[in-house]
């Protein structure tokens, strides 16, 4: 006797498009999405068509010259110095606070809530890369830089209003920025020489 095959039922599916649409959407509600930064600088304006942009005199007590060689090693001023070192230097070069012959020039500038001021106005720190330097030392000496700037203006912010330099408000901001401009220079050379 022949056994009689049963059907086997099928699965409704017409919900599962609905489900995976839901579950799609949950997913993108719920997961965050890492966003890059990047390094925050203030580029020149632009000139115009077959002009050159002005180049501004700087005499050399306002100059702190970085090099990133290729292996990673760090100068500083034809120095050599160790990466722990590097934030120290910039801030004792930035704040000049004993008015050192050999740091940058003190000039008086009115600054919005702190009234006149002597600041390193004109100091710029030059940092010349190599091309063959690995993008993470590069990334090293720009965090240390940053940093620096970061903790004097902490410190001026603290010392004036007793709170960090990020809890200020746009105008105290800006008035700290007055005292501590962030300067920075950089280019980049390789085999060929040459900047960029």
């Amino acid at each position: 006797m022949e056994k009689k095959r049963r059907k086997v039922p099928e699965i409704n599916s017409s919900s599962t498009a609905d489900i995976a649409f839901l579950l799609l959407i949950f997913f993108l509600l719920t997961t965050s999405m890492g966003t890059d930064r990047g390094i925050a600088r203030r580029l020149p304006p632009p000139t115009a068509h077959g002009t050159r942009p002005e180049s501004q005199k700087v005499t050399e007590r306002n100059v702190l010259r970085l090099e990133v060689g290729p292996d990673g090693g760090l100068r500083c001023n034809a120095e050599d110095i160790a990466l722990s070192q590097l934030r120290r230097r910039v801030k004792q070069f930035v704040a000049n606070p004993d008015d050192d012959e050999r740091l940058p020039e003190k000039l008086p500038v009115d600054v919005p809530f702190f009234g006149r001021m002597a600041v390193t106005q004109n100091h710029v720190v030059i940092l010349r890369c190599d091309r063959r330097a690995t993008y993470g030392q590069y990334i090293a000496v720009q965090n240390e830089l940053v940093g620096a700037y970061g903790e004097l203006r902490d410190e001026v912010a603290r010392a004036r209003w007793g709170k960090d330099y990020r809890a200020l408000s746009p105008e105290e901001q800006e008035a700290v920025r007055l005292i501590y401009p962030q300067r920075i220079s950089e280019y980049a050379s390789g085999e060929k020489g040459g900047a960029r």
